[in-house]
């Protein structure tokens, strides 16, 4: 499998903590994962979700380049995924919600032509859900 030519980089503390979530919530798979020296943090990880790659790492604020969201604050930044069937939306939010997902938006049946939804994860971090309401 290659890496699709646009991959999300999420920065999520604790990351083993959000790496457990997306394998319970959307099925992820690890393709890589490299800890940090300090053998407390992971410096980077890479997930197969839903065909595609999501990277994250641990916040590393002694770097000065990123800070995890704190999951109170407005979302800056999503990540969408396709699915093939409006089940699997439905599906996936109610795997998130066990998991500790927060549903932004119940599944509905979109003006625009799909099941869409709207999970904000534990660690602050907004996926969006589009599956088409008809099949091709």
């Amino acid at each position: 499998m290659t890496r699709p030519k646009v991959a999300p980089y999420l920065t999520v503390s604790p990351a083993t903590a959000a790496i457990a979530f997306y394998a319970g919530a959307f099925g992820a798979t690890q393709r890589a994962l490299m800890p940090a020296v300090d053998g407390l943090r992971i410096a980077h990880c890479e997930l197969n979700i839903n065909g595609g790659s999501v990277m994250l790492a641990d916040a590393f604020p002694e770097l000065g380049q990123t800070r995890a969201p704190v999951p109170g604050d407005l979302a800056i930044m999503s990540v969408s995924l396709e699915y093939e069937t409006p089940d699997q939306i439905d599906e996936i939010c109610e795997r998130a919600a066990k998991f500790g997902g927060r549903i932004e938006t119940q599944p509905t049946n979109s003006f625009w032509g799909t099941r869409y939804a709207s999970v904000r994860d534990p660690f602050g971090h907004r996926w969006i859900l589009n599956a088409p309401l008809e099949r091709k």
